[in-house]
């Protein structure tokens, strides 16, 4: 999918902005330790992206959203994906 296509596919966007919601909330409720543990990991703008999706309504600016989406988040999920295993054999 290109931007194109995503800026006009209002599930799709729903979804994505909905998901971004999710992993803010999530990583504001992490323990300390845990973000502590893994600086690389950009804890404080998830939740602010939270935020800011959250908040704006009608003001979300669906290009940073893409990009977030396309140029972020999967490294961001190797990451996380990595951190989950790690945690979850102690």
């Amino acid at each position: 999918m290109d931007f194109k296509s995503f800026k006009i596919d209002y599930k799709t966007v729903d979804a994505v902005i909905r998901n971004f919601e999710i992993i803010g909330e999530a990583s504001k409720n992490l323990p300390d330790f845990i973000k502590n543990k893994y600086p690389m990991m950009p804890w404080k703008e998830m939740y602010y992206l939270r935020n800011k999706v959250s908040h704006e309504y009608f003001g979300i600016d669906y290009e940073i959203i893409w990009d977030i989406a396309t140029n972020y988040l999967p490294d961001n999920k190797v990451d996380i994906d990595y951190i989950v295993e790690k945690e979850s054999k102690k």
